[in-house]
């Protein structure tokens, strides 16, 4: 978000002390519930609309909530809603108002005139705040991408026409308009992420290739921001990822190891969180990222147990699924945060998800019963094949117990016949030693 009053707050400067505090927004919300959504899901929205507000660093000053079937061309709101909450911007010295819902060009045109402080949908919220936590370079480039694609129909009414005319015979005529030049320069930066974008996917996918020559079993952590995957990943995997109790606090995939009672080595991999009406941009500038998660072999779906529309958010993140090609893999709804929850909330969300399995990744509790699952999960989909095994190759022994898990192993005069459950992309590498 743009930058509001910034002086206020801020204490004077001396010629030792240099005090960098930082002033945060004033926000006033603004939401409709245009549709079918009820009251209920409307302030839930709201509600959530106040955490991103706060992720990105504005304090949720007021919150409105105006029920209305259809937006008003002009203004979203209606004129008279508009004049009236232009006087509480001017009581309530709000620097920026957001609104629940994408506003046309147009109309964000017309509403900043009006309140004369900055105005921003939910989408520029969520893209800021994938500004603010991008680290790697994919990250950056990606948000920037979508940030320039969402920028791109709203260049006009930004800034006056500056004609540029030449000084001599031959030269002179209407030039250039701003808005020409700034369209101009955005399309040849888009083009240029795009490229660089696309030079980092084809890396990837040849990294993703060296991976598959040995491969193993790949479980996605998928779910709503904030329901607790990283802290998921670090429990069972031992990882270090950051943990924040705040909204999209992982952008960038994290991928770690993890060991199986059987012996077998499984990849479990981290990724964004979802959010309704995920931004459309967002959703076409990761992509790539988000498309990686069509390969895992098992989805672990984590949800909040404490969130307020459960139902709302699995919908939510399913349809992010969809859009990526991924809906049709094995799916295993895990209930997290169990901690923070009365046991009759925890029988409700159970009615609600009757096949989940409950966990809280923070005590540790049903940790063991998850990682079982996820075993007997994998090992259903592998093939049990029977392998004879000279002596002499110990490193195809090592290489079976390292990627499969071994069933029966009997040694024999030449040999050591051996039982595994194994992926039938791994169980190609050692067809040399299959024993029909």
């Amino acid at each position: 978000m743009s930058s509001g009053q910034q002086g206020r707050g801020r204490r004077r400067l001396t010629a030792t002390e240099v005090d960098l505090e930082v002033v945060r927004q004033r926000a006033l919300l603004v939401g409709t519930g245009i549709g079918t959504r009820s009251v209920e899901v409307a302030e839930e929205s709201l509600a959530e609309l106040a955490r991103l507000t706060d992720t990105a660093g504005a304090d949720a000053v007021e919150i409105v909530l105006q029920r209305r079937d259809h937006p008003d061309s002009r203004t979203y709101i209606g004129k008279g809603k508009a004049e009236e909450l232009r006087e509480s911007v001017k009581a309530l010295d709000i620097d920026v108002v957001i609104f629940d819902d994408e506003l046309s060009p147009a109309q964000q045109r017309n509403l900043e005139k009006i309140f004369e402080v900055d105005v921003v949908d939910r989408v520029a919220l969520i893209l800021d705040i994938f500004a603010q936590h991008a680290a790697s370079q994919e990250g950056m480039l990606q948000v920037e991408l979508a940030q320039l694609r969402y920028q791109m129909p709203r260049l006009r009414g930004r800034g006056g026409v500056l004609s540029q005319q030449g000084g001599g015979i031959g030269t002179r005529g209407p030039g250039e308009t701003q808005l020409e030049v700034d369209r101009r320069r955005i399309q040849r930066r888009v083009a240029r992420l795009e490229r660089d974008l696309s030079e980092l996917v084809r890396k990837r996918g040849t990294q993703r290739k060296a991976r598959m020559k040995i491969p193993m079993p790949n479980v996605a952590l998928v779910g709503y921001t904030n329901a607790g995957k990283s802290t998921v990943l670090n429990r069972i995997t031992e990882a270090d990822v950051l943990v924040e109790n705040r909204l999209f606090s992982t952008l960038d995939p994290t991928t770690r190891r993890l060991r199986l009672s059987g012996g077998e080595i499984v990849l479990v991999s981290d990724t964004v969180g979802f959010v309704r009406r995920l931004p459309h941009q967002l959703v076409e500038a990761f992509r790539s990222t988000l498309e990686e998660v069509a390969d895992a072999d098992l989805l672990l779906h984590i949800v909040d147990a404490g969130a307020a529309d459960i139902i709302g958010q699995v919908a939510a993140v399913r349809a992010v699924l969809t859009a990526v090609g991924a809906s049709d893999l094995p799916e295993f709804m895990v209930i997290n945060k169990t901690d923070t929850v009365d046991d009759a909330t925890i029988a409700e969300v159970r009615r609600m998800l009757p096949d989940a399995t409950t966990v809280s990744a923070l005590t540790g509790e049903g940790i063991p019963d998850l990682l079982e699952l996820i075993a007997t999960q994998l090992r259903s989909v592998s093939n049990v094949v029977v392998l004879g095994v000279p002596y002499a190759r110990g490193d195809v022994l090592a290489s079976l117990h390292r990627e499969g898990e071994v069933l029966v192993e009997v040694h024999e005069a030449e040999q050591v016949r051996v039982q595994v459950r194994i992926s039938e992309a791994a169980a190609g590498r050692f067809a040399e030693f299959r024993i029909p």
